[in-house]
């Protein structure tokens, strides 16, 4: 660990360089506009005001939600600031947390009128040129920080064998309080265990199924209640094959929704629609643009069609079917989240994107 943080103290200073650097690149003009149709959006690159990072700093952010009062939680992956808690105008309140130096997932959940969060740890870092593995886990937590309970480890359980990697990286609560974890980062398996942690059953997986069922760097997992709670499935990012797939809450597979092109990460409901942040796009043209940057979001209505890409080129369907899509301006570094503000306005989490702060998408109306 003392040889990772004398690694990215440097690291840090490099990056200031070359941020600025890539400011002046990201667009032609001050807060432009990205996004198609009715899902529109002005960019605020400096969302969290200058000067913060001294107190409060960051290596990559990965997820954030929104609770009741307001304010905005962020996990990421610094070794004293794991949590940030911000102010919706960007205002960072607080950060701690040195307990989950993986710090990838984030699900808010709400029990009797108080809210919980589910941290995911992946046991996964970046130190130098190469990641570093070690087990991942799934911890309850009160929005103090105090933690409630971890999850038995697959393991534990009789869910897997020792030579299986658990490595995960999200987890949604379904309506019974049942809990969806995506080991995205490890053996690729959905866990289901309820309310209480005990476990129930696994499913997915990415060997042995189905190619048009399996899921291939299960990223990302969600409740998709869209249709009614009596109607709820399960959502799973299946980020290598550049789609979703859609599960029933006991496992058994139902369709996929494809993005080609991004590599996508969580789904993320609001309303009638899923967004989605972009981390890479697999087209060749990418590979034209300086230092290959990557990254945009997604947006689908209620019918799971692509309607906008803000920071992306504009979705287009031919004979029923969405086109490749890829990043068509410099604005977001690999996007990792998306939280979608009661206003429809979106903030964007960034991995790998030179120790910055999420960038605000407002909605143009």
């Amino acid at each position: 660990m003392n040889q990772r943080r004398h690694f990215l103290a440097g690291l840090a200073t490099a990056s200031a360089s070359l941020w600025s650097q890539h400011l002046s690149a990201a667009a032609s003009a001050s807060d432009p506009v990205v996004g198609h149709g009715t899902h529109r959006y002005r960019v605020q690159k400096d969302w969290v005001p200058p000067g913060q990072g001294r107190h409060h700093p960051i290596l990559n952010c990965h997820e954030m939600v929104q609770v009741k009062d307001g304010r905005l939680f962020m996990i990421g992956d610094h070794w004293n600031h794991q949590m940030l808690i911000f102010k919706p105008d960007g205002t960072i309140l607080d950060s701690w947390g040195a307990v989950w130096p993986g710090g990838h997932g984030l699900t808010r959940t709400e029990e009797n009128g108080e809210e919980f969060l589910f941290v995911t740890d992946s046991g996964m870092w970046k130190s130098g040129p190469s990641p570093y593995r070690q087990t991942g886990r799934v911890t309850k937590i009160d929005l103090t920080g105090r933690e409630i309970f971890s999850l038995s480890h697959p393991m534990s359980v009789g869910a897997y064998t020792p030579e299986m990697p658990f490595n995960p990286t999200e987890t949604a609560i379904a309506p019974n309080g049942d809990i969806y974890v995506a080991d995205g980062y490890g053996s690729q398996f959905v866990l289901r265990y309820n309310a209480r942690g005990k476990f129930l059953q696994r499913f997915g997986g990415k060997e042995n199924v189905p190619e048009a069922q399996r899921l291939n760097n299960a990223h990302g997992v969600a409740i998709d209640t869209r249709r009614g709670v009596d109607q709820a499935t399960v959502l799973v990012t299946s980020r290598a094959d550049h789609c979703f797939r859609r599960f029933t809450l006991d496992g058994n597979y139902l369709e996929t929704l494809a993005v080609p092109g991004a590599l996508v990460c969580r789904p993320v409901i609001s309303g009638q629609e899923l967004y989605a942040g972009v981390c890479w796009s697999k087209t060749p043209e990418i590979n034209k643009l300086p230092q290959n940057p990557s990254g945009f979001v997604v947006i689908l209505d209620g019918a799971n069609r692509i309607i906008s890409a803000p920071g992306g080129t504009e979705p287009v369907y031919e004979n029923d079917q969405p086109k490749p899509l890829m990043q068509a301006e410099r604005i977001i570094d690999h996007g990792h989240d998306v939280c979608v503000l009661e206003n429809g306005d979106l903030i964007v989490c960034q991995w790998n994107a030179f120790q910055t702060y999420p960038v605000k998408l407002e909605r143009v109306r």
